[in-house]
């Protein structure tokens, strides 16, 4: 069992690297999903926050926090988002800053039906903590010290590059409670060299597909099904799963929504995810835990990690809503 368990502690780190990071509420960061994304909400300003904290039980945590704000204007949609994620004992960390625009062409006269495209541009910093890490040539036969030399020559410890994705979606929007998104969108199109040797190590591009639909039940119930496929070199993943939102009474419109929700999701050949939300008007908390059910089970004893999303809407102007009117006496 140890040997296992060290196995994976090294393996998850060079795992980390290969890809990039994953969301398990992946609809609720919306501009890292897509970038077409950027301004498709019902408001002015969106702010939204994300953390997940996961593999605690393993090794050293991996964290991972990010933030992003996008705002619609007449003509294009703008928005920045930033991430930072530390995995492993090495403490290898990914910063990224980007900035999005996207814009929204309709496709007919009601716009029912609509088609968004977006770009992504910004820098990625990679850096990794190379005296953390320890090597067999420090076991000297009899036991093993970290004083010896590691031998190891890293050309060197941090990566700058420049990134470069597209996006686009197609949207079938009924009312607000009643629609279907198809997106899809590329991402690493620069391919940067990500290698910390001398040798070359292109990032591989990476494909999402997503789908999402919203079905209103009756007037206090909605099913909320989606699907996220990605695809990067050798790796691929599909998020499938659900939602059901429930109104609480009260919630007459954007303005005024009180709702809870609650969701079930599968990670293929990784994990089940559960997650509860709440909606408060202009505010949203979302919650979620990842039950490990991938080979790294008999380490990490199937808990997987924690995730938070929270967003908040911003509106410039909120009409009133105003129930009885007094008429004059002249009418």
């Amino acid at each position: 069992m140890n040997r296992w368990i060290a196995f994976y502690l090294i393996w998850i780190p060079y795992c980390a690297v290969a890809q990039d990071i994953h969301w398990s509420q992946f609809n609720d960061n919306p501009i890292f999903q897509n970038p077409a994304n950027t301004g498709e909400f019902y408001g002015d300003t969106r702010f939204i926050g994300n953390f997940k904290d996961q593999w605690r039980s393993v090794s050293e945590p991996f964290q991972t926090f990010s933030v992003s704000i996008d705002r619609k204007t007449r003509n294009f949609n703008y928005g920045m988002l930033m991430f930072h994620d530390q995995a492993g004992d090495g403490k290898f960390r990914t910063v990224e800053a980007t900035g999005t625009l996207s814009k929204t062409f309709r496709l007919s006269a009601d716009s029912t039906h609509s088609l968004n495209g977006g770009v992504v541009f910004g820098i990625n910093h990679r850096q990794v903590n190379t005296d953390a890490f320890y090597f067999d040539v420090q076991y000297n036969g009899y036991i093993f010290n970290p004083l010896l030399p590691t031998n190891e020559n890293f050309q060197t410890d941090q990566k700058n590059n420049v990134t470069l994705g597209l996006g686009t979606q197609y949207a079938y929007n009924i009312n607000l409670r009643n629609y279907l998104k198809i997106g899809m969108s590329l991402f690493n199109l620069t391919r940067p060299n990500q290698g910390f040797y001398s040798d070359k190590i292109s990032r591989d591009f990476r494909w999402n597909v997503q789908l999402k639909y919203c079905k209103s039940l009756n007037s206090n119930w909605d099913l909320l099904p989606s699907l996220q496929y990605s695809k990067q070199g050798t790796y691929d993943e599909i998020l499938l799963g659900s939602s059901v939102r429930y109104y609480l009474p009260g919630s007459n419109d954007n303005f005024t929504r009180k709702a809870l929700l609650a969701s079930v999701w599968i990670r293929s050949k990784d994990a089940q995810i559960l997650s509860l939300g709440c909606e408060y008007k202009d505010w949203f908390v979302g919650l979620s835990y990842d039950i490990n059910t991938s080979k790294l089970v008999p380490a990490s004893r199937a808990r997987g990690g924690f995730e938070i999303a929270v967003r908040y809407i911003l509106y410039r102007f909120k009409p009133k809503r105003i129930d009885h009117r007094v008429c004059p006496d002249y009418i």
